[in-house]
């Protein structure tokens, strides 16, 4: 009788650590959909990244010419020729009303300058052109990114304009002008020089192209 009470016993416990393995074994497999996942996610990811940068990537034989870095300390400084007056009268009006209004201002304008000074550099770097064989492309863009395509038998007049402080930073806007766009077809913060021979590369390319229609 005591063997045979004994012996369910060491079966029992015999069963007992080879269950706690399949619960394991099962908890394994549940969490691997899971871990297997995330590199999916990512892959996904990254295919659309490159899919974003082939629609807007410089014709084939072509690459991005990228426009002078002194476009960013332009847009710094008018940034500020305008935050500043703005900070010292709107502080002053509101010092009248309470400090605590006058100190929240003084905050809001430094947060609003930080946030201008960080977005001038990325918006410098979205700005680049490319000359194709037939076209002109132009791609900017920081929130919502472009890439304007003007032929060059559709251009009509191309010129150059500089304001007191781009000849202070010794660069230039070259300015494309067709009959029916309405995109900004603008090229700035070139190098005087280099605005001046694209200006004269796409005068002459528009007059050949338009000549040929």
């Amino acid at each position: 009788m005591d063997f045979a009470a004994s012996e369910p016993v060491s079966q029992q416990s015999a069963s007992g650590p080879s269950a706690g393995r399949e619960s394991e074994a099962d908890r394994s497999a549940s969490a691997a959909p899971a871990q297997s996942g995330e590199p999916e996610g990512s892959a996904d990811r990254a295919e659309l990244a490159s899919r974003i940068d082939a629609a807007f990537a410089a014709p084939a034989g072509t690459s991005w010419n990228r426009v002078s870095t002194s476009l960013t300390w332009y847009r710094r400084s008018v940034m500020f020729a305008v935050l500043v007056p703005a900070l010292l009268l709107g502080g002053a009006a509101l010092w009248i009303v309470g400090w605590v209004w006058a100190l929240a201002w003084a905050v809001l304008a430094a947060a609003f300058g930080g946030l201008g000074w960080w977005a001038a550099r990325l918006m410098r770097d979205t700005w680049g052109y490319a000359e194709g064989e037939t076209d002109l492309y132009l791609t900017y863009g920081l929130f919502t990114r472009q890439l304007v395509v003007i032929p060059y038998g559709r251009m009509q007049v191309v010129d150059v304009t500089s304001d007191l402080l781009e000849q202070a930073l010794g660069t230039a806007t070259v300015q494309v002008r067709t009959a029916a766009t309405t995109a900004d077809t603008r090229i700035p913060g070139l190098r005087l020089d280099d605005a001046v021979q694209l200006r004269d590369r796409l005068a002459a390319r528009s007059e050949t192209f338009s000549t040929g229609l």
